[in-house]
């Protein structure tokens, strides 16, 4: 079963989505929040695995909510993503470096709604198909710079950053496992050793840090 916390500070949408939910046998809605101070409490009470945050609420943003969920360990299974009218650059990066695990705009399709929270929910990033276009957009004519985690150069092997690349075109770890022509298990550990020698929290941020430090270049490999 898929733990969800609503949070928006519109009524309306809140009870859209949570009519779409409550029709899915595998999905449970555990509360509804206003703001982001409300949510944090209730993200704390009863460990989602999945927070969809709309972006701009009174008293704290979905931004600021994401980020002291990131960077809490105790809430490091919960997943966030991020609602919002409006489809700007600014928001879907600052999101992402926040911690969020998706963005999408209020617009999307039921279907792809359902599909965001499973996907959210199994810790894969996800974006709306014309966000991602957007992202990478953004990363078209910056110069790189050196692929860090933590602090200092990070060496990935070969094997890792081609599941790094893989993951920043936006693959699947059983879409990696078919390129790389290893199984899924294999395509997921060398995903997850690069996350830990790059220090991010999840899929998402790695496809920030990967076009961010130039590890992975739009059009290129």
């Amino acid at each position: 079963m898929i733990r969800v916390l609503l949070v928006d500070d519109q009524p309306l949408i809140r009870s859209g989505f949570r009519a779409l939910l409550d029709l899915e046998d595998d999905i449970e809605v555990v509360g509804e929040a206003a703001d982001g101070e409300e949510a944090l409490a209730l993200v704390r009470a009863h460990l989602p695995d999945v927070a969809l945050v709309d972006v701009r609420m009174p008293v704290l943003d979905g931004i600021g909510t994401t980020r002291r969920i990131a960077s809490d360990p105790a809430l490091a299974g919960v997943h966030v993503v991020i609602l919002t009218n409006y489809g700007l650059d600014e928001y879907v990066l600052d999101a992402l470096r926040a911690g969020a695990a998706g963005f999408l705009v209020k617009d999307v399709l039921p279907e792809d709604f359902l599909h965001a929270v499973r996907v959210a929910a199994r810790g894969d990033a996800l974006l709306a198909p014309t966000l991602t276009r957007r992202l990478i957009h953004h990363f078209l004519d910056r110069p790189p710079a050196a692929a860090t985690g933590g602090g200092g150069p990070v060496e990935l092997t070969g094997r890792e950053r081609e599941a790094v690349v893989l993951v920043a075109r936006g693959l699947s770890n059983e879409e990696i496992a078919d390129r790389m022509v290893i199984s899924p298990l294999t395509a997921k550990t060398h995903v997850n050793r690069a996350m830990t020698k790059l220090s991010v929290r999840d899929r998402a941020q790695l496809v920030v840090l990967a076009y961010e430090s130039g590890l992975v270049t739009p059009g290129g490999d």
